[in-house]
C-alpha cells in the first residue's frame, strides 16, 4: 500500500450501483417498500458510503400552507378515503415518516395513482438488473455498439431460399393421434431417454469439410436465429466469432446456457425468483428444455417395425456406443448468397416427417410451449385452451416473443413445411417433474412469421450488418 493512501477509507463499488438521489420534487409521494435498498451498494449495506433513501425521507417535511378542508360529518357513512383505505391500516389523511398533509395538487395525483394501482392490480414492475452473459475483460476493445432501434431499421431484401449442399440423418414419422389431444383428453408427458447433440460450428466435421470448397461464413441455425431475433431479446447472450483468413466461423461459447429455452422472457413481469425456487429463470429454462426434448420424441411413431425417412448421409455425430439411442433428427447443410461476395453456410435441423393428405412428404419442426406458473400472466390454459386457443397463443406471443421468433426463423432456414407446437403444462403447480400434454397446433412457417410480425428482410439485414463489421477486422477472434 503506498504511503499516501495508507489512512484513506476505501469502499468497493460496482458499475451497476445507482447514484444516490439528491431530491425529487415530481416523483411519487410515498416510498415503495420494494425500493428500500434501491441505492444500496451491491457489495453490502452498512458501509460508510451507502445511501439510504428512507432515512432522508423521514427528515423531509413538505412546506404546505393550504388549509385542508374537512368534509361535513355524515352519520352512518364512511368517508371515501376511509372506505378505500380500510384493511390497509390507513386513515383518511395518510402520513408516512412524519410527512405532513399533502397539498391539493399532490393529493389529487396520489389519489389517482392509487386508483390506477387498484384498477390494474399491480404497480410499476420492479427493475431487474441482469448480469451479463460473459465478463467483459479490461483489455477488450469495443468495436461497435448497435442499439435495437438502429438494428430494427436494417433490411436486406430478395434473399432466396437456401440451397441444399449435404443432407444427413434419419427421421421418424409424426403420430397424428396427438392432433386429437385436448384438455379433456390429456396425455402425460413421458421421459424419453434419447441423446440430443448440440454441436457448435467449428466442431462439426461436415462444416470443416465444406469450409474448403463452399462459402465464407459458417454457423448453425440456433446461432443465426439468436442473432436475427436479437431485437426481441431481454436476456443477455454472447457468441464467439473466429476470423481465419477471409472466412468467419460463428460459435457458441463452451459451458454456457446458450441452448436453454427461456420462459416468459418478454413478459411484463418476467420470472425473478431466486435460484432455489421452481420458478426461477434458470430452473424454468431447464424445465422448458427438458419438456421440448421429451415432447419432440414422444409424438413420433417409434418402434422396431415403424418406417423411417433416411437421407443419403448418416448422422455425423453418432458414435458406435450411441447407436439406437439418438433422437430423431436430420441435418440440412444449406447455403445462401447474401451478395457482396458473402456466402453463408449453415447447419439446419428437422425433427420429423409426416404424410400429408395428398400423399406428399412434409418435414416438421416440433416445439413445446410450457405453462408452469399458475395464472401465467392472466390466461389459465385448462380453461381457455379448447375454447379460446387464439387468446392462449396471443398471450404466449406477448410473454415469449423472442423464443417463438427464434423457432420460426429456425424452421424457415431449414425449409420445414410445418411448425408444430405442443401445449404442455405441469400436472401440479408445485411439481416441475410431471407434465401433461393439453393440445397441439400447427402452422406453416411463412404464415406464422407474418402473424408474429417477423420480417426476414430485417433478420437478414441484422446478420449482414454484423458480418460486414467483423469482416473489416484484422483480429482472429471476436
Amino acid at each position: 500500500m503506498p504511503d499516501q493512501f495508507k489512512d484513506m477509507p476505501y469502499q468497493p463499488f460496482s458499475k451497476g450501483d445507482r447514484l444516490g438521489k439528491i431530491s425529487d420534487w415530481t416523483g411519487a409521494a410515498f416510498q415503495d417498500k420494494k425500493y428500500a435498498s434501491k441505492y444500496a451498494s451491491q457489495f453490502g449495506s452498512g458501509s460508510q458510503y451507502a445511501y439510504y433513501h428512507d432515512e432522508d425521507e423521514s427528515t423531509f417535511h413538505l412546506v404546505d400552507t393550504t388549509r385542508v378542508q374537512k368534509p361535513p360529518y355524515q352519520r352512518g357513512r364512511f368517508r371515501p378515503n376511509q372506505r378505500n383505505m380500510r384493511g390497509r391500516g390507513g386513515r383518511g389523511n395518510m402520513q408516512t415518516g412524519g410527512m405532513q398533509a399533502l397539498g391539493k395538487g399532490l393529493k389529487a395525483r396520489d389519489t389517482y395513482k392509487r386508483s390506477q394501482v387498484k384498477r390494474w392490480g399491480q404497480g410499476r414492475p420492479q427493475i431487474k438488473i441482469r448480469d451479463a452473459s460473459v465478463t467483459v475483460r479490461p483489455d477488450w476493445s469495443t468495436i461497435e455498439e448497435m442499439d435495437f432501434p438502429r438494428l430494427g431499421k436494417l433490411s436486406l431484401p430478395s434473399i432466396k431460399d437456401g440451397e441444399d449442399i449435404v443432407c444427413c440423418g434419419e427421421l421418424e414419422y409424426y403420430d397424428k393421434s396427438y392432433d386429437r389431444v385436448n384438455v379433456k383428453n390429456e396425455k402425460p408427458l413421458q421421459s424419453v431417454n434419447r441423446i440430443f447433440h448440440t454441436v457448435t460450428t467449428t466442431d462439426d466435421p461436415i462444416v470443416r469439410k465444406l469450409s474448403k470448397t463452399e462459402g465464407n461464413v459458417y454457423a448453425t441455425d440456433a446461432i443465426l436465429a439468436t442473432i436475427m431475433c436479437c431485437t426481441r431479446s431481454n436476456y443477455s447472450w454472447d457468441i464467439v466469432i473466429e476470423k481465419i483468413g477471409d472466412k468467419l466461423f460463428f460459435d457458441k461459447r463452451d459451458n454456457t446456457e446458450f441452448d436453454l429455452l427461456t420462459v416468459n422472457e418478454t413478459s411484463v413481469e418476467p420470472p425473478q425468483d431466486d435460484g432455489n425456487s421452481l420458478n426461477s429463470p434458470r430452473n424454468l429454462a431447464l424445465e422448458a428444455t427438458f419438456i421440448n426434448h421429451n415432447f419432440s420424441q414422444q409424438v413420433l411413431r417409434t418402434g422396431p417395425g415403424e418406417p423411417r425417412y433416411k437421407f443419403d448421409e448418416p448422422n455425423p455425430f453418432i458414435s458406435e456406443e450411441e447407436e439406437g439411442e439418438v433422437a430423431s433428427v436430420a441435418y440440412r447443410y444449406r447455403k445462401w448468397d447474401l451478395g457482396g461476395g458473402i456466402v453463408l453456410v449453415a447447419r439446419c435441423e428437422h425433427d420429423a416427417v409426416v404424410q400429408s393428405p395428398n400423399g406428399e412428404l412434409q418435414f416438421l419442426t416440433i416445439k413445446a410451449l410450457n405453462s408452469g406458473i399458475r395464472s401465467y400472466n392472466g390466461v389459465e390454459w385448462r380453461q381457455k385452451l379448447d375454447t379460446q386457443r387464439g387468446a392462449v397463443l396471443a398471450n404466449e406471443l406477448r410473454n415469449n416473443a423472442c423464443k417463438l421468433a427464434k423457432w420460426t426463423v429456425q424452421a424457415l432456414l431449414a425449409g420445414s413445411d410445418q411448425i408444430k407446437f405442443g401445449y404442455v403444462s405441469r400436472a401440479h403447480v408445485r411439481d416441475n417433474s410431471k407434465h401433461v400434454i393439453l393440445g397441439t397446433q400447427q402452422y406453416k412457417p411463412h404464415e406464422f412469421a407474418t402473424q408474429i410480425n417477423l420480417n426476414m428482410d430485417n433478420a437478414w439485414g441484422i446478420l449482414r450488418c454484423i458480418v460486414d463489421i467483423v469482416m473489416k477486422q484484422k483480429t482472429e477472434s471476436i
